[in-house]
């Protein structure tokens, strides 16, 4: 009896594959359009949270008056005996000041001024002692500023800029210097055939001018303790160092009044250490 014949098996290979299907052409992107503007709703909830995020900030450049000032004048001898004394008789933005071995110490505060809760008169001697730890030397105060920004009236450097030069700089240690103003108005002078270069009638030297003196007497020796006395008569400012004048400036426009009455100590990156501060009229 003959056997079923089987199947043959069916090729895979050469199956013909179904025909593919027609492919639906991309449709093209479509031209980029600016965003139609916030709903005001939106826009109030942004500007409402940006000022309540920044209301500490904006309520101390708008309505912050000029700092405490309940101590008097004549002040001294402090001799930073305790550390109290830094929240009692001084006030400070920031910076981490504080007394060793009865030193106030001025641990690289980077322009945070430590000001004296006392105003200054107009006509005063301020009399500390400082030495510098710091091989910059830069030894720095203030002195008729506001009792709280950095560069609001004088800035006195001792071996500023890695000890290379000292100043008194108003309202701005990185201003011109008295030379470049002077040029400038020898410059005036010429051009318009004026009698004399004098800085004020140049108008080169004004109210609100930005500037330094600038001197190098000798450097800061590392360790070595000074006697600083600053003093202001009329509209000269005298710095002297163990008792020999270091500098001085006359300023056309003396810093004074509301706003230019306070004494701070100072300091970039230096270690500083002060002592023996006093404050007198004249």
């Amino acid at each position: 009896m003959g056997q079923p014949k089987r199947k043959e098996k069916v090729d895979e290979s050469t199956e013909t594959a179904p025909a593919s299907q027609p492919t639906e052409t991309a449709a093209a992107p479509e031209a980029w359009q600016r965003p139609g503007p916030l709903p005001r709703f939106s826009l109030g909830v942004i500007v409402a949270a940006v000022v309540l995020f920044n209301l500490p900030l904006l309520h101390y450049f708008l309505f912050r008056g000029q700092p405490d000032a309940p101590l008097p004048v004549p002040y001294g001898q402090q001799t930073f005996e305790s550390s109290a004394v830094i929240d009692s008789d001084f006030w400070s933005t920031g910076g981490q000041w504080r007394v060793v071995n009865g030193e106030l110490l001025s641990p690289g505060v980077k322009n945070n001024p430590l000001w004296l809760k006392a105003k200054l008169p107009e006509n005063v001697a301020v009399e500390f002692d400082v030495r510098s730890q710091s091989p910059e030397g830069d030894i720095k105060v203030e002195i008729f500023g506001d009792g709280s920004d950095h560069a609001s009236g004088y800035v006195l450097i001792h071996g500023g800029w890695n000890n290379t030069v000292s100043i008194i700089a108003r309202l701005d240690e990185h201003g011109a210097s008295l030379a470049q103003l002077q040029a400038e108005a020898g410059r005036i002078q010429r051009e318009k055939g004026l009698e004399s270069a004098d800085l004020v009638k140049t108008g080169v030297f004004r109210e609100n001018t930005r500037m330094r003196v600038e001197a190098n007497p000798f450097p800061v020796q590392i360790g070595k303790t000074y006697r600083w006395r600053i003093e202001r008569r009329g509209s000269q400012l005298t710095w002297y160092i163990d008792g020999r004048e270091f500098m001085k400036f006359d300023d056309p426009f003396p810093l004074k009044g509301a706003g230019h009455d306070r004494f701070g100590f100072s300091s970039w990156e230096a270690q500083l250490f002060f002592d023996n501060l006093s404050v007198t009229p004249l």
